[in-house]
């Protein structure tokens, strides 16, 4: 797992895609390999595998890739080709492989790296020397092991995740109890099926400074040489070599260490390296800064949360009426604007989640002035909702959308949820709720005013209100009504090839023409995974929580690596349609990924919980000291200079929330946060 900001480094400098899987820690060669296999046979049980290591050197690139293509026929066949260094020279740096034959043949035997006397016996017999790369085919692998060194097949295969957590996966922990094994001893040495292709190409492991100098390209950083002849040297930014009258030495100078031998006693370096970890271990590799872990965000979090959010959005933003502000600027002052009925609705939800939660601040009364406002200007005569009011709380919208009905029906649950003395919560919700369901299309789903009449987002927040009015103790329509739209979710709305959800579909529920048709937002991937998790624990439904999965993989194919960010949105084919990344899909990020945690296996729990400590730290990058956020990030990492908006408090209190929640369900290791005291 150390190596991972490197290669993501890397492979973004060279521009190239790959699924890396990282180890929880170094168990050598077969198991690395059979975590590869494992992964490589669920994607394609008839694929094929260039195992190759990453420190070796060929300048021939074309011969290289010529001589992968011929071995790959051979691991079709079921062989496990090996490729075998036609030797330039004796070298006791190298083990080697005596081969029945020319070309492609089979393995008589391998033989460990020897000393002078005797590598020149072996070039002396032909043989060549062992190169570390291997090409075979997953499942030809795999039985392999299953036969020769079960112990490593059984405690990899239950390490790979089954939940894709996209281009980075981390293995499991019972990868760690694989036996620490080589290939070379836990197959190669065992097998019949081994065979070795001889290649001729130039050919140098890099496995001492000698053959770095060798390669032609080793040498790195400021130097200036003085009568010094055939010396590499590497320096770290910031440092200077000098070398004056020395022939044939490394000199490599990094920030905290210094290493000077000479190139011919390159091999003897693993001296220093047992004496350096006796004396001093903390110089055996480069110093890294660990990314903050899940516990420690978590307690972060409530403590901006309770000392620093919810004071500022409870005075500032709130005025002595009981409405809340539509927008903070990020010095904190209140804008002049017109006011959402959603934004209304989504405060009051925070201040009674943040009352369940233990907040010690004067939840009910924030509480209480917001319902009152709700009720005095937002509601309309027939007991739905309007959309907008002007800065000066006059009517301006009075379009009643299904969105913001939603949004009401949620704050009115929580409001009964947390016990406040309001007899006409539930009588309201009734209201909304017959005036809904009264307009039901055909096949059971309700069509949003606006310019996208046939849309799943205004479900997904019906399907909230529902599932927390059920909760709450509502009666049992409430449980109905969430039924429908979890079977709308899962016959109309997610893409029955893809597992992904669609955002908009045209008057017969098929996807919208055009590119409305292929919008994929990650955030509503997660956002209804998040919801499916919890009908499902529910109901006690395996297809839901199926559902879930496949749309939290889908919304996991829209995270970036650099930054790691959730974007705001991929066409239907997955590619990009939008790489900004704003703040609430971070936040739905953060709750799917607990949710799936908590009722994963073991394998699956490890990503889905790094992913969940990813996420948390992607939602700080958004989040200012005084309680505010930025919205909108652009692809290069900056943000749009513009207000914090009041709905994305929504979004992370309830991320916050199920952080508590998942804390408490799990017990989880290091996440000792339970809520706002």
């Amino acid at each position: 797992m150390g190596h991972r900001d490197w290669i993501v480094d890397q492979l973004d400098e060279i521009g190239v895609e790959a699924q890396i899987l990282l180890e929880p820690e170094a168990r050598d060669s077969a198991p690395a390999m059979a975590a590869a296999a494992v992964w490589v046979q669920a994607m394609d049980p008839q694929g094929v595998i260039a195992f190759v290591a990453s420190d070796h050197h060929v300048p021939d690139h074309e011969a290289f890739r010529q001589a992968v293509r011929d071995s790959a026929d051979a691991a079709r066949a079921g062989q496990i080709v090996t490729l075998g260094i036609k030797p330039t020279e004796p070298s006791s740096a190298y083990g080697y492989i005596r081969s029945a034959g020319r070309g492609l043949s089979a393995v008589e035997a391998f033989q460990e790296k020897p000393d002078a006397l005797m590598a020149a016996s072996y070039i002396e017999a032909g043989y060549l020397w062992n190169s570390g790369n291997f090409i075979v085919s997953a499942t030809g692998l795999l039985d392999e092991l299953v036969r020769l060194a079960p112990a490593v097949e059984s405690a990899v295969r239950l390490a790979v995740p089954t939940v894709s957590a996209g281009s980075i996966e981390i293995l499991g922990p019972s990868f760690s109890s694989a036996p620490r094994i080589s290939i070379d001893y836990a197959v190669m040495e065992k097998t019949g099926l081994a065979s070795v292709l001889e290649v001729e190409f130039a050919w140098s492991d890099l496995g001492a400074w000698d053959a770095i100098h060798a390669s032609g390209e080793g040498g790195t950083g400021q130097h200036i040489f003085e009568d010094a002849e055939g010396c590499l040297v590497r320096a770290g930014d910031g440092v200077l070599v000098a070398a004056m009258g020395v022939r044939n030495l490394a000199i490599i100078a990094e920030a905290d260490a210094i290493l000077v031998c000479d190139l011919a006693r390159a091999q003897d370096v693993k001296r220093v390296v047992e004496r350096i970890r006796a004396v001093s271990p903390q110089h055996l590799d480069f110093a890294r800064s660990r990314p903050e872990a899940l516990g420690d965000g978590a307690k972060r979090f409530a403590n901006w949360l309770r000392l620093n959010a919810l004071p500022l959005w409870s005075t500032v933003g709130q005025s002595e009426d009981g409405g809340f502000a539509e927008a903070l600027s990020l010095d904190g002052r209140t804008l002049s604007m017109s006011r959402r009925a959603r934004v209304q609705a989504r405060q009051i939800y925070v201040y009674a989640q943040a009352g369940a939660l233990g907040w010690s601040g004067p939840w009910r009364r924030i509480l209480s002035a917001g319902l009152e406002k709700l009720y005095a200007d937002y509601l309309r005569d027939d007991g739905l909702c309007r959309a907008v009011l002007t800065a000066e709380s006059a009517p301006l919208d009075d379009t009643a959308m299904l969105y913001d009905q939603s949004f009401v029906l949620f704050a009115l649950a929580t409001a009964r949820r947390v016990g406040l003395d309001d007899p006409t919560l539930e009588a309201r919700a009734l209201s909304i709720r017959n005036a809904i369901t009264a307009n039901a299309l055909a096949n059971g789903a309700f069509r949003e005013a606006g310019e996208h009449p046939y849309q799943s987002n205004a479900h997904m927040h019906l399907f909230e209100a529902a599932l927390a009015w059920e909760e709450a103790g509502g009666d049992a329509g409430w449980a109905d009504l969430a039924d429908r739209i979890a079977k709308l979710a899962m016959t109309v709305f997610i893409d029955p090839q893809g597992g992904f959800l669609r955002e908009f579909f045209d008057a017969a529920w098929a996807p919208a023409p055009g590119d409305e048709g292929r919008l994929v937002e990650p955030g509503h991937q997660f956002e209804w995974a998040w919801l499916l998790a919890r009908y499902a624990r529910l109901r006690g439904r395996d297809d839901a929580f199926q559902a879930a999965r496949r749309l939290y993989e889908n919304g996991r194919r829209g995270v970036t690596e650099r930054p790691v960010v959730a974007l705001d949105a991929l066409n239907d084919d997955m590619t990009v349609r939008s790489n900004r990344a704003r703040l609430w899909p971070q936040t739905e990020w953060l709750k799917a990924a607990l949710i799936l945690g908590e009722v994963a296996t073991e394998r699956d729990r490890v990503a889905l919980m790094e992913d969940a400590a990813a996420a948390q730290r992607a939602i700080w990058m958004y989040l200012t000291p005084q309680g505010l956020w930025r919205d909108k990030q652009l692809p290069g990492g900056g943000f749009i200079d513009e207000p914090a908006p009041a709905s994305s408090f929504y979004h992370i209190m309830a991320a916050f929330s199920q952080l508590c929640d998942t804390a408490k369900a799990r017990g989880l290791a290091n996440v000792a946060v339970t809520g706002l005291r």
